[in-house]
């Protein structure tokens, strides 16, 4: 009787193995099934937009340096008028382009040459990566995101979020490891979004263009609606078009 006692629980433990391993290989499939959808959807997620090529930088255009200075100046109002290509090619080369190819250096100053600001470009037709070493536009959702870049006590928010064009700088945490905690991060990278968002200040000024930097955004919401990871931080949101 002992031995078919042992025989039986010997049984129920292979069947219980059995079991587990049944399960194991199940699950892997499941999960590997998710990750087959996930990234069916993240693909196709901006499926309908194109990258957008932008044309090389004119360097002989524009007003100097000292009237685009003397004529800097921010703006709440907006027509909502679509820039050429020219001039949306020219304003983000300006912003944080390349301008020394040889080092892959900016026409912006970062902290230890980082480079951990990136340019979203938020316009009617969906979102868009600027991708400087290419000096194209990369197409991230097919959404509309401009109005999510505004927040409901701002003044002016209608001409605000019917601009044209919302640049939105998010800072990369992980090209920072040389500091050592977040607070050094978010300082470093205010700063060198600040050199950015100037240089787009001063070729508005200069091309006609009308601009202004935001900083009251739900910064949350809009990293969710950007699908961004937890380590891209929303630092600034800046309104581009024409004057009203």
């Amino acid at each position: 009787m002992r031995d078919r006692n042992d025989e039986d629980k010997k049984n129920r433990s292979a069947v219980k193995k059995v079991f587990k391993i049944l399960e194991g290989i199940m699950l892997k499939k499941i999960l590997l099934s998710v990750a087959i959808i996930f990234c069916f959807v993240s693909s196709s997620i901006a499926a309908d937009l194109s990258p957008i090529k932008l044309f090389p930088p004119d360097m002989k255009g524009g007003k100097s340096l000292m009237q685009s200075l003397q004529e800097r100046k921010t703006s709440r109002s907006f027509n909502t008028k679509k820039l050429p290509i020219e001039v949306l090619s020219n304003l983000l080369w300006s912003a944080c382009g390349i301008n020394r190819p040889d080092s892959g250096k900016r026409t912006a100053p970062s902290a230890s040459n980082r480079q951990e600001i990136d340019v979203y470009v938020a316009m009617e037709e969906g979102l868009y990566f600027y991708n400087a070493k290419a000096h194209v536009l990369e197409p991230v959702l097919k959404n509309d995101l401009r109005k999510n870049t505004t927040t409901f006590p701002q003044p002016s928010r209608s001409s605000v979020e019917g601009a044209p064009l919302q640049l939105i700088y998010v800072a990369d945490y992980s090209k920072m490891s040389v500091y050592t905690n977040d607070e050094e991060k978010k300082f470093y990278s205010a700063a060198d979004t600040g050199f950015i968002a100037q240089n787009v200040y001063l070729y508005c000024s200069s091309e006609g263009l009308v601009t202004g930097v935001r900083g009251l955004v739900d910064r949350d919401a809009l990293s969710k609606n950007m699908k961004l990871r937890d380590r891209q931080k929303i630092v600034l949101v800046q309104a581009v078009g024409y004057p009203e």
